[in-house]
């Protein structure tokens, strides 16, 4: 793969970085504290950016912030209990409050909450907020060229909180055992399952009214937990969560299908060929509410990445075995088009350091095999870390 000399490159010479992996089992409370002890410095360290990060953009002090959060913990407490147990055992590891932990995984909800700051009367739709951004696919049968059944996806989210990932295993029989790249203190975000699912998501921003749903940490997670691909479903068409937010779920078998979730309902997506690509737009159709206010995509750089990930992805039609789909995958991921901002988005020196983006993690799941790989940064510069579990090492939750 060739180097755009204008960008960054690892020295040569130089280790290599690499993801913290964690693994944790038992009852919720003690994956949590198991998780807390961990994390505590990563997860401290979130605490700190996240602070500063809402100061800037609301003028809240963390105090405030975690106050406001404590609104989710009843509703969270009913669908997900032991998820409320897992989070109350992470606290205590990490010697820091629930709310802290709580205001951890509702971190999306709360910077596109208009209650928490001056964003527009849409919550972030008509303000300076852009969504959480991410570009993932799915790769089957022709489209992947080896026959093996991909996953995965670029998470770009806020370069502040690169020193608070973490590669997480769940092992949480009789449920499936979890594979997630996380923020420290988060109980979900995407990953795959020993059931041979796995789940990429996508931030889509803005709010629709001022019901209280659920984070999505807590949706992703519990979609993670189910044992098939129609319980999954299950949960994303009936769960409410608080912000809207795309999902794109694949299986071992060769199956795919993208759900725009939304509080004003969800429009969905199946794969052409075998290759689905999702953004931070609505590509299923646009919710009736946000078309009535005159919608217009919060990630201007989405309408650019899709066709650009698309594009490349089709090179893996002439893959010969997984070592190339791989290679393929990586280099098409590394797209830099539009660059900072792009496929593979790079800090932006144009605006304020708080506010710069990047290419946190590049994950890619083989569900034929259950290797996950992932880069430690942006996917041109770092090569996929092949983690030390394979998906199907625990219980397969069928």
């Amino acid at each position: 793969m060739t180097h755009d000399p204008s960008l960054p490159a690892t020295p040569s010479g130089s280790s290599a970085p690499s993801l913290p992996v964690i693994e944790i089992s038992g009852s919720p409370r003690d994956r949590g504290r198991q998780y807390g002890e961990a994390v505590r410095d990563r997860l401290r360290a979130a605490m700190g950016y996240y602070e500063a990060a809402f100061g800037a953009s609301a003028g809240l002090t963390w105090q405030q912030v975690t106050a406001r959060a404590e609104r989710w913990l009843e509703p969270v407490g009913a669908y997900a209990p032991e998820l409320v147990e897992e989070m109350r055992g992470t606290a205590e590891g990490a010697g820091v409050d629930l709310l802290d932990v709580l205001a951890l995984n509702a971190r999306g909800e709360v910077i596109y909450d208009k209650s928490f700051a001056s964003m527009g009367e849409s919550g972030g739709q008509d303000g300076d907020e852009r969504a959480d951004g991410c570009t993932s696919f799915a790769l089957f049968g022709e489209a992947s060229g080896d026959g093996h059944v991909y996953a995965g996806q670029n998470w770009d989210w806020r370069a502040g909180v690169a020193d608070t990932l973490v590669m997480l295993r769940i092992v949480q029989p009789p449920k499936p055992t979890l594979i997630m790249q996380v923020e420290a203190g988060q109980v979900g975000r995407q990953g795959a399952s020993s059931a041979g699912i796995a789940l990429n998501a996508n931030g889509l921003g803005g709010r629709f009214d001022d019901a209280v749903g659920l984070p999505q940490t807590v949706v992703r997670r519990t979609v993670l937990d189910q044992p098939s691909v129609t319980d999954a479903l299950e949960v994303l068409c009936r769960a409410r969560a608080h912000i809207a937010s795309n999902a794109l779920l694949t299986c071992r078998e060769g199956f795919a299908i993208d759900l725009e979730t939304t509080p004003a309902g969800h429009g969905w997506m199946y794969p052409t060929d075998g290759l689905l690509v999702h953004g931070n737009h609505y590509q299923a159709g646009i919710p009736a509410p946000l078309a009535a206010r005159g919608y217009r995509p919060m990630a201007a750089d989405s309408l650019v990445r899709v066709p650009r990930a698309e594009q490349g992805l089709r090179a893996l039609r002439g893959a010969s075995g997984p070592e190339e789909s791989r290679k393929l995958i990586r280099q098409a991921m590394s797209d830099h088009l539009g660059h900072p901002e792009g496929l593979c988005t790079h800090p932006d020196p144009r605006k304020p350091e708080l506010t710069h983006w990047t290419t946190l993690i590049s994950s890619l799941a083989d569900l034929t095999t259950g290797d996950y790989y992932a880069t430690a940064g942006t996917p041109c510069d770092h090569e996929y870390q092949h983690l030390p579990w394979n998906l199907y090492d625990g219980p397969p939750g069928r």
